[in-house]
């Protein structure tokens, strides 16, 4: 089986990562040469021999065409994701699965932009990639049952736990994390208890890996406020309007691990200290 990447940032280059970890050809691209340069670096180290495995793609037809399963995994914007998928549809056949890596938007709304929906579906991953077992497949009105078979195959030969969903906003995981990382939030900004101690109580409650801040510093402020928007706008429940805070610190460019500075400071990629003046 061959796959093609669309996307080359974070989520892109760890969902190449495990492909060909996993033995699978894969060709990533990405419109940004340097982001795609340096996921050829990163995955040249981490990859070992399988990096013979992995093709850089000159666009998106190059990377489609000779693909049996083709994974978007564009930036959490909905025009950004139509774009990428009526690319890739133009040079699939209708016996290509596609899937979006989407963690809050409608598939049933990205089918739109694919010819042939009942190849389409979401594969959505978390990060780290390689170190996370869990994968959301989500299946829209007109998924068929082979496509969710075939990604549900495809998972469990890239070592990971799927679970298939329904199309709903936010899906299961993304409909639980938003809510419950908007209201660590709103306990910082209420003087409920401190960054640190909130996500204590999770950790050490709740036996949680890591923290709901911790976690949202992971994501990436900005993925975690494009998140609460589409949640927010799909559903209007109160809880999922991004927080205040949330707002001004990727207004501040302070987007978490990615910038050194979200609620924790980073350094060479390790959380040092809570952040002054959240």
């Amino acid at each position: 089986m061959n796959i093609g990447v669309i996307g080359a940032g974070t989520m892109g280059r760890g969902i190449a990562e495990v492909a060909a970890i996993a033995g699978f050809h894969t060709a990533i691209f990405d419109t940004d040469g340097g982001v795609l340069d340096s996921a050829i670096d990163h995955l040249d180290s981490t990859t070992g021999e399988n990096i013979r495995l992995i093709r850089r793609a000159d666009s998106i037809q190059d990377a489609t065409e000779r693909s049996d399963v083709v994974i978007e995994a564009v930036t959490e914007l909905i025009a950004a994701k139509a774009d990428v998928l009526q690319a890739v549809v133009e040079s699939a056949t209708d016996s290509t699965t596609v899937c979006s890596n989407t963690s809050t938007i409608s598939i049933d709304r990205l089918a739109e932009h694919v010819s042939f929906p009942h190849n389409f579906l979401g594969m959505h991953f978390f990060n780290p990639v390689r170190r996370m077992r869990l994968v959301e497949i989500v299946q829209g009105s007109a998924t068929s049952d082979t496509a969710v078979q075939t990604v549900v195959n495809l998972a469990h030969q890239m070592d990971k736990t799927p679970i298939v969903v329904m199309d709903s906003p936010g899906f299961a995981s993304s409909r639980l994390g938003v809510a419950l990382g908007n209201e660590a939030m709103r306990m910082v900004e209420q003087g409920v208890a401190s960054i640190e101690d909130i996500d204590t109580a999770m950790r050490l409650g709740y036996n949680h890996p890591m923290g709901p801040l911790e976690l949202a510093d992971l994501v990436g402020l900005d993925a975690r406020l494009n998140n609460s928007r589409s949640m927010y706008e799909a559903l209007g429940d109160e809880q999922f309007r991004p927080p205040e805070m949330l707002l001004r610190l990727v207004a501040e460019g302070r987007l978490g691990r990615k910038t050194s500075r979200g609620f924790y400071l980073y350094e060479d990629g390790k959380k040092t200290k809570m952040s002054e003046g959240v």
